[in-house]
This record gives C-alpha cells, sequence and structure tokens, in this order.
C-alpha cells in the first residue's frame, strides 16, 4: 500500500516468489505415484488425461472459476470421484520446504511487500495454506495462484495483473523463480528478476541488492 513522505506517495518495493522449487522443492513423480495407486493410471496416462493445454494448463490461465468447477473437470478426466482432500494430500506429499529460501522470503518481508505467484489452479489455490503452511507467516493472505489473474507465466499480463493488485510498479518490483522463461517475462515488463537455482544464499544477496538500488524509488 502506498504511503506518504514529504507530502509525496510513497510506493513499497513489492517482492513477488514462485513457489515450486523455490521456496517448496516439488517432486511432480511423487505426486503422480500417489495419483497412480489411487486411480491405476501409469504417468503418461496420467499427462494424457490432464496435463495438458485444455486441462492443467487451462486452470493455471484461469480456465476454471473456482476450486470445484477445477476438481469436476479433474474427476471428469479421470474418470474417478477422487476428492479434494486426497488430491490436496498428493499434492503436499510432493513438496518439502526450502528453509533457507522460505528465510530469504522472511527477510523481503521486512524490506517490503511480498507475494506469492504459482502457476497453479483454483483448487491448490484455495489450499495454499494448507499445501505451504510454513508461508503463512510471512505472506499472510498473499499467497496466490496464476488462475486468480487469468494468465500464467510466463506471460507479461499474468506480472502486470499481480503488480497491480498489490499496488506496486514493475520497477519496484523483484521477482523470483526457478525457470528462466518465467525470469525472461518478467524482465520484459521491467521487473528485476533472480532465477533461483538452490543457492538461496544467492538469492538473499540478490533481494538485499534489489533493495538498496530500487529502494530509492520507492520514495
Amino acid at each position: 500500500m502506498a504511503t506518504r513522505r514529504g507530502g509525496k506517495e510513497r510506493m513499497p518495493l513489492l517482492f513477488v516468489f514462485d513457489m515450486d522449487d523455490v521456496l517448496y522443492r516439488y517432486d511432480f513423480r511423487v505426486r503422480m505415484a500417489h495419483l497412480t495407486e489411487h486411480l491405476g493410471y501409469d504417468l503418461d496416462e496420467l499427462r494424457r488425461r490432464w496435463w495438458h493445454e485444455d486441462g492443467e494448463l487451462k486452470a493455471e490461465a484461469g480456465g476454471f472459476a473456482d476450486a470445484d468447477e477445477y476438481l469436476s473437470a479433474f474427476q471428469r478426466a479421470m474418470e474417478s470421484d477422487i476428492s479434494a482432500e486426497d488430491w490436496i494430500r498428493y499434492r503436499s506429499n510432493g513438496m518439502t520446504p526450502d528453509h533457507e529460501s522460505i528465510a530469504a522470503a522472511a527477510r523481503a518481508a521486512e524490506l517490503g511487500d511480498v507475494t506469492l505467484l504459482t502457476n497453479n489452479g483454483p483448487l491448490l489455490g484455495k489450499y495454499l495454506p494448507t499445501v505451504a503452511p510454513l508461508l503463512v507467516p510471512i505472506f499472510g493472505e498473499h499467497l496466490h495462484t496464476s488462475s486468480e489473474y487469468g494468465a500464467r507465466k510466463p506471460d507479461p499480463k499474468v506480472f502486470e495483473r499481480a503488480i497491480a493488485a498489490h499496488g506496486g510498479r514493475p520497477e519496484t518490483t523483484f521477482f523470483a523463480d526457478d525457470l528462466q522463461i518465467n525470469v525472461d517475462g518478467a524482465r520484459s515488463i521491467g521487473v528485476t528478476a533472480h532465477r533461483y537455482d538452490g543457492d538461496a544464499a544467492a538469492l538473499l544477496t540478490a533481494i538485499e541488492e534489489f533493495a538498496r538500488e530500487r529502494g530509492r524509488l520507492a520514495s
């Protein structure tokens, strides 16, 4: 939220973080193994049924209105009445917190506003506090999936909409993601973006440097 200093509007720094393979390590195959056991489909069949442009990618871009609509579509694709609870449990089982990068995000929260931006659909969005509980004290209510913005990374629109939703500006926004294509998407609109390769110390350094170099633009 903008504040005033010396009669001028002051725009705080905004720090945007990806979740999978940045704040939490994500093992897709662990999750798929649970789905295989539950549904009886191997990995190739799971991909054929859902992980494509008319399934998960559509969901990530806002193609399903809410968690219930997403789950119904997933159930139809899988020809199963799999519950939201099982879906969330299998997703969580593939996730392990990266405590050092989470600590870097906590430092960012001391320097400005923070928000999550993960390419995921509305069902995960509804349960983000459940699957990523260590993020709640840092991000509060600002745990968001791309589906909420009607576009998915690396589309520049998702960055523009996320920044606008938090009252920010590209030039005073920092973004961290593990995929270079997403980093490039953020940079295309003037965001300072850092590719996370597992080096939490480098992430923290990038956050601190951004705060020093860009902090003057926020005043």
